[in-house]
């Protein structure tokens, strides 16, 4: 790496986020060669653990995991599953 590049670097890293929004973007509308890369490639692809395949085994088998339900519905849910307990 260049010194010019390093000390870029360094600069950005001391920008606040909303900062370092806006230069990227300036950047990236005066700069068209720059490719900037999609969020989700930079995503590290992992095996999934027990938790995960439980999950996905759970999705498969249970229809109620395939039906999204609002947030006030699930508390609902967890309200009267604790008052079934109590």
């Amino acid at each position: 790496m260049t010194a010019t590049k390093g000390a870029i670097i360094r600069t950005v890293e001391k920008l606040d986020d909303k900062s370092a929004d806006l230069l990227l973007d300036w950047l990236s509308r005066h700069f068209k060669a720059i490719q900037l890369d999609d969020p989700w490639d930079m995503i590290e692809e992992a095996e999934p653990d027990e938790i995960d395949l439980a999950m996905l085994a759970e999705i498969e088998s249970n229809p109620d995991c395939k039906t999204f339900v609002s947030e006030d519905e699930m508390d609902a849910r967890r309200f009267a599953r604790r008052q079934a307990v109590h």
